[in-house]
């Protein structure tokens, strides 16, 4: 009988956690340090459990255009775009905190994407 409590009790106590997974991607890498930061410290002040940020692999997207209208397929100007991506985790976020994370005021050009774990 022990053994049923004790998984009952395990199976509780990870239903309890709920994670808040906020991914934030940019175009500009200090942008989105500016962004992690104000959602880093706003965290901190509502004494949420924060796991990150974590770095995520930044997205490039090359794009290779010709230079002239007509021949001269040789001559050809490259173009990159590169995607900054940050995640972080939230454990056990308070209604407070939710809200005050929600009516954060980000920097332009900072996309965020919230889930619920």
């Amino acid at each position: 009988m022990s053994t049923k409590t004790e998984k009952k009790d395990i199976v509780e106590v990870q239903g309890a956690n709920v994670k808040m997974r906020i991914k934030i991607k940019a175009y500009d890498h200090k942008i989105i340090d500016i962004a992690t930061k104000t959602i880093m410290e706003t965290a901190e002040r509502n004494n949420v459990m924060v796991v990150g940020p974590v770095p995520l692999p930044t997205r490039i997207q090359k794009y290779s255009v010709n230079r002239a209208t007509f021949v001269h397929k040789t001559a050809q100007e490259q173009y990159e775009m590169r995607t900054h991506q940050r995640l972080i985790d939230i454990v056990n976020p308070s209604p407070k905190a939710m809200d005050a994370l929600m009516n954060l005021n980000l920097p332009s050009g900072v996309e965020l994407e919230i889930k619920m774990l």
